[in-house]
């Protein structure tokens, strides 16, 4: 079994945050929900225990890649309000302290049993385009697009539509809409998408080391010309 790595955990802004302890860092992603590099420290640190556990269980790459990256988001999301401070009835460790690293043993291995995923050939998604902490970024900017706009850029990036295969469905659904008036939106869509993106994301994902002479708009190119689809339950 190969365990993907990924290059972000040797990138500067995510290495300063390898000396906190996982309470650190969990503190600090609760307390500045604006910033992203807390979330990722901490998925650089564990992502390789939850893709062990992911890939003994799923039949297929594709499929274990698309669960990691569904664990993760609900990770992401849950870990918003965790609360892992010592607890005497809790038992799991010698401590009875509740530790992160063995919440999320415990979160994934629930999320494998629960886990209703689609075929393979129905799963868009890419883990080298969009690993898991910009995935999950990128579905949270997501909802700060206007439903239209969202559902230009997600037929666009996703499923490689045209702009005029993109305006002949949205026609087909009623609205009043040109390949023009697409090839228009898309632009400001991947704008207003990648400025919604906390800076440091940006910077990590996007832009990379060197954050000088950065292109008006570096997410469709950046991003492998993929934006992956919201996950599917």
């Amino acid at each position: 079994m190969q365990i993907p790595t990924f290059p972000e955990a040797n990138h500067p802004i995510v290495k300063s945050l390898f000396h906190h302890s996982d309470r650190e860092l969990l503190t600090l992603y609760q307390r500045h929900p604006d910033e992203g590099k807390y979330f990722t420290a901490l998925f650089c640190r564990y992502s390789a225990i939850v893709y062990t556990l992911v890939r003994h269980s799923a039949k297929s790459p594709v499929r274990a890649d698309y669960l990691f990256a569904l664990i993760w988001q609900r990770i992401f999301h849950e870990m918003r309000t965790l609360d892992i401070n010592p607890s005497w009835e809790a038992n799991n460790d010698e401590t009875g302290e509740v530790t992160l690293q063995n919440w999320l043993i415990e979160l994934t291995a629930m999320s494998i049993d629960n886990a209703q995923l689609p075929p393979v050939e129905s799963i868009q998604y890419s883990i080298e385009a969009a690993p898991p902490p910009l995935w999950c970024y990128l579905q949270q900017a997501l909802d700060t697009l206007s439903p239209l706009t969202r559902l230009m850029v997600v037929m666009s990036q996703t499923f490689k539509w045209s702009e005029t295969r993109i305006a002949a469905y949205l026609q087909a659904e009623g609205e009043t809409v040109t390949p023009a008036d697409v090839a228009r939106e898309l632009p400001q869509g991947y704008r207003q998408l990648e400025e919604s993106l906390p800076e440091d994301i940006r910077t990590i994902y996007l832009y990379g080391y060197d954050s000088i002479d950065r292109p008006e708009s570096s997410f469709p190119a950046s991003n492998n010309g993929t934006l992956p689809e919201a996950p599917q339950h």
